[in-house]
Parts: structure tokens; C-alpha cells; sequence
């Protein structure tokens, strides 16, 4: 059930830290729907989608990141979508 779906914009120190995978991996623990990719800028940018806790969740858990993460700016936005589990997608 999606009650939720946002888009992030994630920025600070996430490329180059495993930003991505390691919020793949969470989504995925969370039963998040969406995707997470690069950008060219340097940024993080995902949609996610799912039941209001685990959107909440993992928006809190991106302004953490994995360990070598610095993350400065959480960007959201209202988004809309619908997704067939939770990958990375290649950099934009």
C-alpha cells in the first residue's frame, strides 16, 4: 500500500560514500517502493513511495546516510509514481 511518494534531493558528501546502495538496502528492509540515483551536480536524488512510516523513515534516515556520509541539505517533494520494488538507477 503507497500512502505516500516523495522525491529527495539529498546533498552534502554523498557520492563516492556507498549513499546509494546503502539506501537501496534500507528502502528495501522499510518495504519502500522507488528508485535512488546520481547526479551530475553531486547530489543524491530518490523517490520514494510506501505507507507514511517507512516514507517518514527513510526520510530521516537520508539526512544520516551510511557512515562516510556528510549530508548538509535534504531537499522533499511531493512526487507521484509507481514502482516495482526499490532500485539505483544510473547517474543523471
Amino acid at each position: 500500500m503507497v500512502d505516500s511518494v516523495l522525491r529527495l534531493e539529498i546533498r552534502g558528501r554523498v557520492q563516492g560514500v556507498g549513499y546509494r546502495w546503502a539506501m537501496v538496502e534500507q528502502a528495501r528492509r522499510l518495504g519502500l517502493q522507488g528508485w535512488v540515483r546520481n547526479r551530475r551536480d553531486g547530489s543524491v536524488e530518490a523517490v520514494v513511495g510506501g505507507p507514511q512510516p517507512a516514507v517518514d523513515a527513510i526520510v530521516a534516515w537520508a539526512w544520516r546516510g551510511p557512515g562516510a556520509a556528510a549530508v548538509s541539505q535534504v531537499e522533499v517533494f511531493v512526487a507521484e509514481g509507481v514502482f516495482d520494488g526499490f532500485d539505483a538507477w544510473p547517474t543523471e
